[in-house]
Formats: structure tokens, C-alpha cells, sequence
């Protein structure tokens, strides 16, 4: 992802920075996926696996990332405190 563009994306709900999911957080979140744990904002269960998210400055919550391009809407963010 173009570092000029994450200086500018912000979280449409929180208005906070964004940047690039880690690696290690994203298999965490993955993992969840794969046992049915995770759901958006929308409350769907997610079914498959993301390839790459960004996540909030203060951590948060995740954007999926879909063929290298942010999905910044509301309903398709992911609180990362279900992950606790």
C-alpha cells in the first residue's frame, strides 16, 4: 500500500489514522475467522479469510483490504475487541 495514501485514509467512524494490519495480528485475526468467532460491524459472521487490513491508530478496529484496496466502510469494519 502506498504509504502517501495511509497518511491521509482516516477510520470513517473514529477519524483516526490508519495503518497496515502486522502480519502476525492479521493470522491472529484469521484464526478467528476460521473458527467462526469474528463478525463485522454489521454483525455478519466472517467466512473467509483477509489477505491484508488496515487498522486504526489506536488499534481498535479493521478495514479489510480486497485486491489491494481499502474497504472503508462502517458496516464491513471488524472491532478487534472481539479478539480479547
Amino acid at each position: 500500500m502506498d504509504k502517501r495514501l495511509l497518511t491521509i485514509l482516516r477510520c470513517p467512524i473514529s477519524h483516526k489514522g490508519l495503518a497496515v494490519l502486522k502480519k502476525d495480528e492479521l493470522a491472529r485475526v484469521n484464526a478467528a475467522i476460521e473458527t467462526g468467532e469474528l463478525t463485522n460491524h454489521e454483525g455478519l459472521t466472517l467466512a473467509k479469510p483477509l489477505t491484508g487490513a488496515l487498522v486504526t491508530d489506536d488499534g481498535k478496529r479493521i478495514y479489510p483490504v480486497e485486491d489491494g484496496i481499502p474497504v472503508l466502510l462502517e458496516d464491513e469494519s471488524i472491532s478487534m475487541e472481539q479478539l480479547v
